[in-house]
């Protein structure tokens, strides 16, 4: 094809398209489409990586584990045309991994350098092996699989230990740092126990001390799996069982293997009872509950105490002090009465404990997890709490405890988002998110830190910017309960912008994740809020109430006024709703709940602030009043420097106004409105804002703000990509058919429509095709003529 595509390219009118592989997520939707489910973690994982993105290959192997014989053939072919000594060195190359230096080929191969190269060149020609720097690697894994397959049982011993003993005797034959875990992968190929055991426990440090830890808990899995095979393991590595699988524990820890990190931690604990060293029983309590808080799992709190009772107070021991930290850190959030006196003086006693025997981590979290005790509300308070947060990073930095530093920056981000100081938080949680990405900690501390992140930027109408960081984490797949927050706030964005079936699926996505998780206010909540509110936007008014009334009914709202108040001003939102509807009887039952509700719960900061004057002023029934509790309301919103909110709160001030008679005042309200929600591209808020303008015979006249333009390249206010999902939208695509026609998940394909209805002012794909068509987008006349000709293709 070489020569065709050379001539092909000089052609004026054709354009060559590089077809780039799937990405993780779209992976994920492909098997799911062929098995008829959601892929485990661990079987997308397998997909995605044996297939590196091909369809082709994806779709084989999500159909079988083991490559069918007709793929298998298709993939060798290439080499079974090479020249014999061709054939040989891509049979060593394939037992050599997915990329192999050409120093470390030629040693294992025994060739000379002339016959080396003489031997490679064909099998580069013929594009079965490509260069990559000083070495080579397959042109796909797969390929270096299938090779490796067939060679012969003795012939894979033989060369796989050639290449141990190669790296051991010239570790720079590898990256810097690999040699030790390219020497356990060989030894344990070569059926070589001892070596591979050695080997596996050596490359675990190793893989430790550069922040690989999924790759550690392979050679950790694999010493557990070869310690009764070999003769006195213990003596070999210096280290008995437990210790190999309490170092496992937290290996598992660090990757978000918290299924695995708990199976281990349960084995653990068989082999270390109390009357035998009670300290080291505590410690692998406090892992056990480490990975069931991660679970979402019950009972960790009964582990913490437990451990605690363990270990005495005197003598004062970092083990002491390391798990009370953790019992003082699971008073979840801001606790209140008795339960915040006994949360400080446990955090307290751990503070003081970490200091006196010099332990710089357990200081670092004590310090950061005895922010949550301080109260907030008066002159200095924030600034005292945020010297604690500095301090604790401070510490942790001196102990070198990257995971503590991680933390600090997710609650101080956290808390300050809850207070309403978004722009801080951002900062904060952008830091944190790239030391996450820095110490390999992404798919998990770096997940949280990008949920952090998001929040602000969601709370700023800067939701393209949180769309793009939601997009980023999920690529990495990280751990159900990391994705809650992340899903949820994508189908809080997708439902501003009047996209209620991307919010409907986002909604069930954190059900899913949320299945047989224990309540976390900062999790079940906010879901509560937005099913409400997806309900209220569908006109489903009972469903609505039900949502809410059932959140009353399950979950303790007074410890978590930060998610209570959002979803009380929801639920006044749909009582008010459905009253209007005829369903008035049970809409004031459930009001009176949330009068009750509101009247026990705290407000901090000035978005709790906001939210609480806005449901004063949702549950106001003198019209006297009404008009100055909206004005209120909209006050506390200006403050908080949020537009969403705001907007809605002036649309409901000009209603207001209206009825009091004060027109000068809704249009003031209505045009300020007008302006956030088209800035915003939220469509359902412009066509509410239009429509009480237009019973109000209120003009707004032009709107403030960017409108859509007709360019030099198109619609101006519409990106290239974007430009490309409208052309297919006016065809009738479907968001799944945009997605394979681009090579884009779904989901992305539905928040590229939603930005396209928001940025063109339309309310439904048809308005926007036509809108296309009206202002002049290229290739939709033609695209018309050729749809009405029938399927030319």
């Amino acid at each position: 094809l070489r020569p065709l595509l050379a001539e092909l390219d000089r052609v004026p009118w054709v354009r060559r398209v590089g077809v780039s592989p799937l990405s993780l997520r779209d992976t994920s939707e492909l098997v799911a489409s062929i098995t008829g489910a959601p892929p485990a973690d661990r079987v997308l994982d397998v997909v995605y990586r044996r297939s590196g993105g091909n369809p082709l290959f994806a779709e084989a192997l999500a159909c079988s584990p083991d490559l069918p014989e007709s793929l298998r053939d298709l993939l060798v072919a290439g080499v079974r045309r090479l020249p014999e000594e061709s054939q040989e060195i891509v049979r060593v190359a394939s037992a050599g991994g997915d990329w192999t230096s050409h120093r470390l080929l030629a040693a294992v191969s025994g060739l000379a350098e002339a016959e080396l190269v003489k031997a490679l060149r064909p099998a580069v020609a013929a594009n079965v092996l490509r260069t990559d720097g000083d070495g080579y690697l397959f042109r796909h894994a797969l390929i270096r699989e299938a090779v490796h397959d067939e060679l012969l049982p003795g012939e894979r011993v033989r060369l796989h230990a050639r290449y141990a003993e190669a790296i051991a005797s010239d570790p720079a034959l590898v990256p810097s740092g690999r040699a030790e875990v390219e020497q356990a992968h060989h030894w344990h190929a070569a059926h070589d126990i001892s070596h591979a055991l050695t080997s596996a426990w050596r490359a675990s440090a190793a893989a430790n001390a550069v922040f690989a830890y999924a790759e550690q808990l392979v050679m950790l899995s694999r010493v557990l799996e070869l310690w009764l095979q070999v003769p006195d393991a213990a003596g070999r590595i210096q280290a008995d069982h437990l210790k190999v699988l309490e170092t496992a524990v937290d290996a598992a820890d660090k990757a978000g293997d918290w299924d695995r990190g708990l199976a281990l931690a349960e084995a653990a604990l068989r082999e270390a009872p109390a009357s035998a060293d009670p300290v080291r029983r505590a410690l692998l309590l406090q892992a056990r509950a480490r990975m069931r808080h991660h679970l979402g799992h019950g009972g960790y709190t009964d582990d913490l105490r437990e451990a605690v009772a363990l270990i005495p107070p005197d003598p004062p021991t970092a083990a002491r002090a390391k798990v009370l930290e953790a019992l003082a850190h699971e008073f979840h959030h801001r606790p209140r009465g008795q339960a915040r006196a006994e949360f400080r003086q446990i955090a307290e006693e751990a503070l003081a404990m970490a200091r006196q025997v010099g332990d710089a981590a357990t200081e670092a979290a004590a310090l950061g997890t005895l922010t949550w005790a301080l109260p907030l509300s008066g002159p200095g308070n924030l600034e005292q709490v945020r010297a604690l947060f500095a301090e604790s990073r401070e510490r942790a930095a001196a102990a070198q405890d990257y995971l503590q530093l991680l933390k600090a920056a997710i609650y101080e981000s956290d808390l300050l988002e809850g207070l309403g100081e978004h722009e801080q938080a951002a900062d904060v949680a952008r830091d944190g998110l790239a030391a996450a990405r820095k110490y390999g900690l992404a798919r998990t501390s770096g997940a949280t830190l990008a949920n952090n992140l998001a929040e602000p930027l969601t709370s700023l109408g800067r939701w393209d910017e949180a769309s793009e960081v939601i997009e980023r984490a999920l690529q990495l797949m990280p751990p159900p309960i990391n994705r809650v927050g992340l899903l949820r706030l994508t189908g809080d964005i997708a439902l501003a912008r009047g996209d209620a079936v991307a919010a409907a699926e986002a909604t069930e996505d954190v059900k899913t994740a949320l299945e047989g998780a224990a309540f976390k206010d900062e999790h079940h909540l906010p879901l509560a809020v937005l099913e409400t509110e997806l309900r209220h936007a569908q006109a489903q008014y009972d469903a609505a109430l039900s949502v809410v009334r059932g959140a009353l009914e399950k979950f303790d709202l007074l410890p978590s006024p930060r998610y209570a108040w959002p979803l009380l001003v929801a639920g006044a939102r749909a009582c008010t709703a459905a009253g209007a509807a005829a369903a008035g009887t049970e809409a004031v039952a459930l009001g009176d709940r949330l009068r009750a509700e509101a009247a026990e719960l705290d407000a901090e900061g000035r978005t709790q602030r906001a939210h609480q004057l806005t449901f004063a002023a949702l549950i106001t029934t003198d019209p006297s009043e009404t008009a100055g509790a909206w004005a209120e309301a909209t006050r506390a919103w200006v403050a908080t420097a949020e537009p969403y909110p705001l907007a809605r709160v002036l649309l409901y001030a000009a209603t207001a106004a209206l009825n009091a008679g004060d027109r000068e005042g809704a249009s003031d309200s209505l045009l300020r409105a007008a302006a956030l929600a088209q800035d915003l591209g939220t469509r359902p808020l412009t066509g509410q804002v239009a429509d009480l303008a237009q019973r109000g015979r209120i003009g707004l006249g032009p709107v403030p703000g960017p409108a859509p333009a007709r360019g030099a390249g198109g619609l101006a206010g519409l990106t290239s990509r974007e430009l490309e999902v409208l052309r297919l939208v006016a065809t009738g695509r479907s968001n799944r058919d945009i997605a394979a026609d681009l090579f884009i998940s779904p989901k992305t394909a539905s928040v590229h429509v939603s930005n396209i209805l928001g940025k063109l002012g339309v309310a439904s794909r048809g308005e926007a095709a036509a809108a296309a068509y009206r202002l002049g987008l290229p290739d939709i006349s033609q695209t018309r003529n050729e749809q009405a000709e029938g399927p030319a293709r």
